[in-house]
């Protein structure tokens, strides 16, 4: 009987660790199996006899999975809403609005420019220092080029 008490203890922590790592990185999918542990260890532990003993006892695991599966998807659908694709070309800047993080001096690509979470080398046909707030006007393989905006001075 040890034994038994020893593998339900085993599979109820095991259920436990995955919610953990769920919570800890959330959309690693491990709410399912997560639940299908806690549920069989549960069995396991409290009606052995049900869950090894009759059809019945896998048939509440595999529900165990179900309302896993049902409750996962609009969890991971709240954690990671939809939004717009990260920019990956520099022509699909065009218009955003950004903050200068290196220097620009005209004709070089010294400069930098802040677009959201990305950097990108900017150039402009005037010196622009940091912290100015500019827009990109035209996008050229890994650079833009970028004018500063009115009032947007550095902070």
């Amino acid at each position: 009987m040890a034994v038994d008490i020893v593998l339900g203890v085993v599979l109820v922590i095991s259920g436990i660790i995955l919610f953990a790592l769920e919570l800890a990185h959330p959309g690693v999918l491990l709410l399912i199996p997560g639940s299908i542990l806690l549920v069989a260890g549960f069995l396991y532990l409290l009606f052995p006899d049900f869950l090894l003993g009759t059809p019945y006892g896998i048939g509440v695991v595999l529900l165990a999975a179900v309302v896993a599966t049902l409750i996962e998807i609009p969890y991971y659908r709240w954690i990671a809403p939809n939004h717009r694709p990260m920019s990956t070309t520099s022509s699909g800047l065009i218009g955003e609005v950004g903050i200068i993080i290196a220097p620009v001096i005209p004709n070089t690509l010294k400069g930098k420019v802040q677009l959201k979470s990305e950097v990108w080398s900017a150039r402009a046909d005037v010196p622009i220092a940091n912290g100015v707030r500019v827009r990109v006007v035209k996008g050229e393989g890994v650079s833009v080029t970028v004018q500063p905006i009115e009032g947007g001075a550095p902070a």
